[in-house]
C-alpha cells in the first residue's frame, strides 16, 4: 500500500477519534448539567411553588377576604425592675434584660434584644411587626404599667409577607438570597439543555422568544 493511500485512510482515522472527543466532550457537559439541573430543581421545589402561590394571592390581595384577630394583654412591671427601666430612657437605650424577661415571662412577648425603643416622657413603645401580623408593647417608666396587643392577618397575609421578606429577619433574608441563587442555577442549566436539545425540537427558540416577548409587550405598552 502507497503513502497516498495510506493518508486519506489515517486522516479519516483522526477525524472520527476527533468527533469522538467530542462526543464523549458533549455527553460530560450534559451529565454535569443535568446534574446541577436536578439538584437545582430539588432544592427549589418547595420555594418555587411558595412563591408562585403567593405570586397569584399578592395580584389578588383585595379579593382575598381575611378576618384580623387581635390579643391584647396587660400587666404591670415589678417595682425593682423600674429603675433600669428609667435608666434606659434617660440614656436613649434599648429595652434592659430584666425587662425583657419579665415581658417573656409574665406577658409572653418577645422582645428581641436590641429592639428599638421610642421614648417618651415617661413611657417606651416597641413595635413589634411580625409577618402578617403587627404587635407593640408599652410600658409606663413611672408606674410600671404595660400593655401589649398583637393583631394578626391570617395565613394568607404571612404567607403573603414571607414572599416580600417583610418584617422576617436576616435568617429569611439569607434564604431568599440562597433561594434565588438557586433559581438562577436551575434556569440557566435549562437554558443550556435547551441549547444541547434544540436541534431535535424546532419549536425551543420560538418559544422561548415568546416568553421574552409577552413581558416586554406588556410592559411596554400595557403598564402604566
Amino acid at each position: 500500500m502507497t503513502t497516498s493511500e495510506l493518508a486519506p485512510a489515517d486522516a479519516a482515522q483522526a477525524e472520527r477519534a476527533r468527533a469522538k472527543k467530542r462526543a464523549q466532550a458533549r455527553a460530560a457537559l450534559l451529565r454535569q448539567v443535568l446534574r446541577w439541573h436536578w439538584i437545582s430543581a430539588a432544592v427549589c421545589l418547595v420555594g418555587m411553588l411558595l412563591f408562585a402561590i403567593t405570586g397569584i394571592t399578592l395580584n389578588h390581595a383585595g379579593a382575598i377576604k381575611a378576618e384580623p384577630k387581635t390579643v391584647t394583654r396587660e400587666s404591670v412591671l415589678p417595682e425593682p425592675l423600674r429603675p433600669a427601666l428609667q435608666a434606659a430612657e434617660a440614656a436613649g437605650g434599648v429595652l434592659p434584660e430584666p425587662t425583657r424577661q419579665w415581658l417573656a415571662r409574665e406577658m409572653q412577648v418577645k422582645a428581641p434584644a436590641g429592639a428599638k425603643v421610642e421614648w417618651s416622657p415617661g413611657e417606651a413603645y416597641v413595635a413589634l411587626p411580625g409577618p402578617g401580623s403587627d404587635a407593640w408593647v408599652t410600658i409606663d417608666t413611672a408606674t410600671g404599667d404595660a400593655a401589649y396587643e398583637r393583631t394578626d392577618r391570617g395565613a394568607i397575609a404571612y404567607l403573603n409577607d414571607l414572599h416580600k421578606g417583610r418584617n422576617t429577619g436576616p435568617a429569611w433574608a439569607w434564604f431568599i438570597d440562597i433561594f434565588a441563587i438557586g433559581c438562577v442555577v436551575f434556569c440557566v442549566t435549562g437554558l443550556i439543555l435547551l441549547q444541547l436539545h434544540a436541534h431535535a425540537r424546532r419549536s425551543t427558540w420560538p418559544l422561548v422568544g415568546l416568553g421574552l416577548v409577552i413581558p416586554l409587550l406588556l410592559a411596554l405598552f400595557l403598564i402604566h
